[in-house]
């Protein structure tokens, strides 16, 4: 399975979704229709899986064409777009780097998000270097304004969260590592459950996490983590790894939050205005 790229075309595209919903549903990170899946192939076009259809049996022909509006630009006779849409849109708006989403109900990760616990202990250094926190979005009525809206504090910071008695969501710059991003939460999640049922958890130290963090940016990995841009490491704070979750990382503060758009913003400028 290729990432999205210039030389894919938008069957292969298709075909690829088709392969990840197979994935996503022979793992049981759904049950019967849930779920969805979405793939950019520019700033007004995107693909994306249809409401009502099992992920695990689809075929290319399922798949759904949309705007940037979410409105239909190509479906199929029987096939409307995921309910959900609005949700993906959203993080496509905020987050121009994102080339794909997806949405699951990952049992240990979706039971996390129902107990109201975000994923930010440290017990692994893989979850540290890949995932960093994962904060969980506010409850809101699928298919309306309001999981969007749950979501969009979260995007210039995370790339995935839980949403509060739902389920996850990750979104990268390839589809495959979209996926990837959602096995990670999942396995992540499952690790830590079952660490508490052993008597709880023994997390890395501040230094081992501080390590991690150094070994991510000499890795030069993309996408929005806490240690680039944590809003709690921004307002001098400690950084979510560091508080045992403690840190609201699962309801991220607004001055801290604005303060780290701000910094990121001039950085930007400057950097635009050096080249």
């Amino acid at each position: 399975i290729k990432g999205v790229t210039e030389m894919a075309t938008e069957y292969e595209i298709k075909k690829q979704i088709c392969e990840i919903g197979k994935r996503i549903y022979n793992r049981g990170m759904v049950a019967s229709n849930d779920g969805n899946i979405s793939v950019k192939l520019n700033d007004n076009e995107f693909l994306c899986t249809p409401t009502g259809v099992s992920k695990g049996f689809m075929t290319p022909e399922y798949i759904c064409k949309v705007d940037a509006k979410g409105n239909v630009l190509q479906a199929y006779e029987g096939f409307k777009p995921s309910s959900e849409i609005k949700m993906h849109m959203r993080v496509y708006k905020e987050r121009p780097d994102v080339n794909s989403v997806v949405h699951a109900h990952p049992v240990y990760a979706t039971s996390f998000a129902i107990a109201g616990i975000p994923l930010t202990e440290p017990i692994m250094p893989e979850a540290v270097i890949a995932l960093g926190c994962v904060p969980i979005a506010e409850y809101g009525t699928p298919s309306t304004e309001e999981i969007p809206d749950a979501v969009s504090k979260y995007l210039p910071y995370y790339d995935a969260v839980l949403l509060e008695n739902h389920g996850a969501l990750a979104f990268s710059d390839s589809l495959l590592n979209a996926y990837h991003k959602m096995e990670s939460v999942e396995f992540y999640a499952q690790l830590l459950y079952q660490a508490k049922m052993l008597g709880g958890p023994k997390p890395l130290s501040e230094e081992q996490v501080q390590r991690l963090y150094e070994i991510r940016r000499k890795f030069g990995m993309k996408g929005k983590h806490p240690a680039d841009l944590c809003p709690n490491a921004k307002a001098g704070k400690p950084s979510c790894h560091s508080c045992g979750g403690n840190c609201s990382c699962g309801t991220v503060s607004s001055t801290a939050a604005n303060d780290a758009a701000l910094i990121a913003e001039i950085t930007k400028k400057v950097l635009a205005s050096l080249s």
